[in-house]
């Protein structure tokens, strides 16, 4: 299992838009896709910042590409973004757990 760390810095003011597109759309796209959610988070002193965890049993590279050509998902980013770009930056680091750590 290959653990993955993103964080989604959004566009000032626009956190709960991008909260939204992922209660909405993100969550379940990335399980049609084999991308499991592990969690969810916000960081109280930076209000446009969302990290999360996600767990790939497959090809990770694989599993976003074709989430990122998924009709459903090109059409919810667009919609999205029809008053600009929602997040102005992803930072991405793939986790390997060690050996005495619980499982997600």
């Amino acid at each position: 299992m290959t653990y993955e760390m993103r964080t989604y810095v959004a566009e000032s003011g626009r956190m709960p838009e991008l909260l939204t597109r992922f209660e909405d759309h993100t969550v379940r796209l990335f399980e049609r896709h084999g991308i499991r959610s592990v969690a969810y988070w916000t960081v109280p002193d930076q209000p446009d910042t969302l990290v999360y965890v996600v767990a790939h049993s497959g090809d990770p590279e694989r599993a976003w590409a074709a989430f990122a050509s998924d009709p459903e998902w090109l059409e919810a980013r667009a919609r999205s973004h029809e008053h600009g770009p929602l997040v102005s930056s992803i930072t991405s680091v793939y986790l390997q757990t060690t050996e005495f750590s619980p499982r997600p």
